[in-house]
């Protein structure tokens, strides 16, 4: 959702690198022993001059735990994100883009978690490699 005179920041920069990878890693997200979302379907969001960010399916998020807040920002490559805090907390601890930028879609119907105020913990995918045959030893 563009507000009058807001133009996406790709009009500008159609070079801005915002690379969206689908992976099968376990993604677990804590407050403290809480377990807020559990996936192994996340997307891997690496946005250039950002650090690596999970973006978590909504349906594997425990949105029980968390509460919206009218907190709102807006990146320039991806649109504007609503944001939560955890039900007992004060401070916003995930985002999500209900309506993203055309360049970066997939990551509609996503949550991300701040990493420096939930634990976002990577897992190992399962199987570790798919698609290459075995071979008897």
């Amino acid at each position: 959702m563009e507000a009058a005179g807001e133009t996406s920041g790709w009009v500008d920069r159609p070079d801005y690198r915002v690379d969206i990878s689908r992976r099968r890693n376990l993604v677990t997200v804590r407050a403290g022993d809480r377990v807020i979302a559990r996936t192994t379907q996340p997307l891997l969001v690496d946005e250039q001059d950002h650090g690596l960010v999970f973006y978590l399916p909504e349906e594997d998020v425990d949105l029980t735990a968390l509460a919206p807040i009218e907190h709102r920002t807006r990146c320039p490559y991806k649109g504007w994100a609503s944001h939560w805090r955890l039900v007992d907390g004060d401070q916003p601890v995930a985002w999500t883009y209900r309506d993203p930028y055309p360049e970066v879609e997939r990551i509609r119907g996503h949550v991300a978690f701040y990493q420096d105020r939930v634990s976002v913990q990577l897992g190992v995918a399962t199987p570790a490699v798919v698609g290459y045959p075995k071979h008897a030893r």
